[in-house]
C-alpha cells in the first residue's frame, strides 16, 4: 500500500487531516525500521476497529510530577501524540509519570519514546492490548504482549532506543502474515516464565493506575548524566537497540 492509498483510505474513515498526519506519521517510520506489521498494513486492520474518529483525548489532571489523559474513544495512536507534544511543550522541571486512560491501539512505542528522547528526555512507556499470552504451557491467554520502550537522548544526537513485547511475536506480525497466532507466547524457551512474569507486571501495573480498559503509563525525566556515547564506544561495532 503507497502512502497516497493509505492517506485516501483514512480520509474515508472520517478522520480529519490532522488525524491522517499522526497516523501516516507512525506507520511510515514503522515500515522504515522493518516494524511492517505496525506501518502501512495496519490501515486495513484500522478499518475493521470500531472508534469515533472525531474523538480526542483530553488531560483530566496536571501536576508537574503527574499527570492523567481519557483517551475518550479516540485511537490510541492521537491520545499517545497528544501526551508526547504535551511533554515536550512543558516538560518536567524532573520527573513526571503519566497515566493514559482508555488508551489503544498504541502502536510501535519505541516510536514515542523516541520523539521524547529526541527533545532531551529520558522516557519509559509501557501499554496494555487484549489478552493474547498465555502461561507457559498454559492456554488461556491472561496478558496482554505489554511492551516495554525505554529511550535515553544522548549528546551525540543518537538516542539509544529499546523496544520489546513479551511475545515471541507480535500482533502485528500475525496480521501482517509473518507468523501464526499460536507463535503468540511468551519469548524465551525453556524461560518463557521471565517474559511471563514481566507480562504480569506490566498488565498489573497499567491497570492499577489506568483501570480496566487499555491503557498506557509513561514515565520521563530529566537526564542528569550522558551515559550513551560511552556506551556506544564500549560497544564497538556491535548493533544496539533501536540503531
Amino acid at each position: 500500500m503507497t502512502g497516497d492509498e493509505a492517506r485516501a483510505r483514512l480520509l474515508a474513515l472520517e478522520l480529519d487531516e490532522d488525524a491522517v498526519a499522526i497516523l501516516l506519521a507512525h506507520f511510515e517510520d514503522a515500515d522504515r525500521r522493518g516494524k511492517t506489521g505496525h506501518g502501512l498494513s495496519r490501515v486495513a486492520w484500522l478499518e475493521k476497529v470500531e472508534f469515533d474518529p472525531l474523538a480526542r483525548p483530553s488531560r483530566t489532571a496536571s501536576e508537574d510530577g503527574f499527570e492523567r489523559w481519557d483517551g475518550d474513544g479516540a485511537l490510541g495512536y492521537l491520545v499517545l501524540d497528544a501526551i508526547v507534544r504535551a511533554t515536550l511543550d512543558s516538560p518536567p522541571a524532573h520527573a513526571r509519570v503519566v497515566v493514559a486512560e482508555r488508551c489503544f491501539p498504541t502502536g510501535v512505542l519505541g516510536y514515542w519514546v523516541r520523539r521524547l528522547a529526541e527533545g532531551g528526555l529520558v522516557a519509559a512507556l509501557t501499554a496494555t492490548s487484549p489478552r493474547r499470552l498465555p502461561p507457559p504451557g498454559g492456554k488461556q491467554p491472561l496478558t496482554g504482549t505489554n511492551p516495554l520502550a525505554i529511550a535515553i537522548p544522548s549528546s551525540d544526537g543518537r538516542p539509544l532506543v529499546t523496544d520489546v513485547s513479551m511475545g515471541a511475536v507480535t500482533h502485528g506480525d500475525v496480521l501482517a502474515g509473518h507468523a501464526t497466532a499460536d507463535a503468540l507466547v511468551p519469548f524465551g524457551g525453556e524461560q518463557s516464565y521471565k517474559a511471563f512474569a514481566l507480562a504480569v507486571g506490566l498488565e498489573l501495573l497499567v491497570r492499577s493506575l489506568a483501570g480496566d480498559e487499555y491503557g498506557a503509563v509513561l514515565m520521563v525525566a530529566r537526564p542528569e548524566y550522558d551515559p550513551v556515547p560511552a556506551f556506544r564506544a564500549l560497544a564497538g561495532d556491535t548493533r544496539l537497540p533501536g540503531d
